[in-house]
This record gives structure tokens, C-alpha cells and sequence, in this order.
């Protein structure tokens, strides 16, 4: 595996923030490299760093210095329109507050990220489909969020997140708005998805029992990596003969 190009590599990030005549360091040089097909958890307090550290690897925002590499490629060598579309074709996304379109249904919201990619129709109501019955809900395609339980409307996040077959799945307290037997359905979707799709999925979290679910845990503390461990085989999330959704 030493040899293989990991999914995500962070070399010396540093990010600060301006406020007035004052920098404020939010990452103070991380290197990490997060290999393909796995299923990795960032946590850490408040303030540490670890939802910034998540921008910059998901191209939202651009470091202060260092540099990320997505699948290889230098975001730094990138343009804004290459930037989009590394987020269109290799990132998928999953937020705490869902981000459903209220006026849509299911189907229609997972079909969003295919619009960009000018994908047909009906292609897009198919695949759209297919995920939606992977992660357990396609007798429920025609409904609107508001018709959903919470676990629901974040099992519609995670087809949209991995509708477009992304290398790469970012989630961001995916779990935070949801009680606890809902939040153990929706991981037990998520390390489902890694298993049946070899995408990559990294979690940002404050729940030290969502990180013991993941294989990796990545403790952030203070805009530094604190602890890096492995807590779970790679063979246990993800089955090699098993491919694309």
C-alpha cells in the first residue's frame, strides 16, 4: 500500500485566519495521508481545526501554505473552474443539516450534483434510483424531505453525496442533528456504502463513539495532529471483490 497514491495527502497545511491586524492559526502544519478505501474520522474540541482542515481538503477554502493533493493532482495547480469541477467529479458531501432541497423529493434531490454534468434525464432518474435502494430508500423516492425522518433525509445526504461515484465522500458531524439509535442506522449506511463502493469517506466529528466506528481516527488538537491511529483492519470495512455501486 506504501506505494499506491493515497486518496488524500496534506503536506505542511497551515491556515490562518486575519481578523483586524492579527493572524490566527487555525492549522499549524499537517501532514497526513488518508489511503484509498478508507473509512477515517477526524475529531477533536471545538477550535482545533478540524472542520477547517476538512474545507481545505474538499477545495472549499485555500490554505495559508502547503499543500493537498486529491487522488495526486495539487489543488494548488489548479484554477477555480478546475477546482469546481474536482469538487463535481471526485468529492461528494455530507453536511449536519442535510441541505435538502424542501421543495424536491428524494429522487430530485440526489439527481442535483448530475444536473452540473448536463447528464439526461433519465439517466439521472435511474441512477438516482439505484442509490437511493442502496442505502435503503427506494420506496421512498417520491417523497419530500419534510415526509422524512431525520435518518432518512440524511440516507437522501449520503445517495447524493455518492450519486456522481466520487473517490472521495467529506462529512461533517453527519450525525450531529440525530438521536442515537438513528445515528447508529445512518453509520451503519455509511460503513455499508464503503464497503459495496471502495469510496473514500472521511468524518469529522466530536462523538468519540462515531470515531470508534471508523477504521482510522485522526485526533486534531490545537491546528496539530495530536494522535493518528488505526482501530479497525482495512479488510474489515471494505471487501476488495466488491465493486462500484
Amino acid at each position: 500500500m506504501s506505494s499506491a497514491v493515497p486518496a488524500v495527502q496534506t503536506v505542511d497545511l497551515t491556515k490562518a485566519y486575519r481578523i483586524g491586524r492579527v493572524d490566527y492559526p487555525a492549522l499549524k502544519g499537517i501532514s497526513i495521508k488518508i489511503m484509498k478505501g478508507e473509512l477515517a474520522s477526524i475529531i477533536g474540541p471545538s477550535g482545533s481545526g478540524k472542520s477547517t482542515l476538512l474545507n481545505l481538503i474538499g477545495a472549499l477554502d485555500y490554505p495559508t501554505s502547503g499543500h493537498i493533493y486529491i487522488d495526486g493532482v495539487d489543488l494548488r495547480k489548479l484554477n477555480d473552474d478546475q477546482l469546481s469541477l474536482l469538487r463535481n467529479r471526485k468529492i461528494g458531501f455530507i453536511y449536519q443539516s442535510f441541505n435538502l432541497i424542501q421543495r424536491l423529493t428524494a429522487g430530485e434531490n440526489v439527481q442535483m450534483p448530475l444536473i452540473a454534468r448536463a447528464v439526461d434525464p433519465k439517466m439521472r432518474e435511474a441512477r438516482a434510483l439505484k442509490v437511493l435502494k442502496a442505502v435503503g430508500l427506494g420506496q421512498k423516492s417520491h417523497k419530500r424531505p419534510m415526509e422524512l425522518s431525520g435518518g432518512e433525509q440524511q440516507r437522501v445526504a449520503v445517495a447524493r453525496a455518492l450519486v456522481t461515484e466520487p473517490s472521495l465522500v467529506i462529512a461533517d458531524e453527519p450525525t450531529g442533528n440525530l438521536d442515537s439509535k438513528t445515528t447508529a442506522d445512518v453509520m451503519a449506511t455509511i460503513t455499508e456504502m464503503n464497503k459495496k463502493s471502495k469510496t473514500t469517506f472521511i468524518i469529522v466529528t466530536h462523538n468519540a463513539e462515531i470515531a470508534e466506528k471508523t477504521q482510522r481516527v485522526i485526533s486534531i488538537r490545537d491546528g496539530l495532529v495530536e494522535k493518528d491511529q488505526y482501530i479497525h483492519r482495512l479488510d474489515s470495512f471494505s471487501n476488495p471483490e466488491q465493486g462500484k455501486l
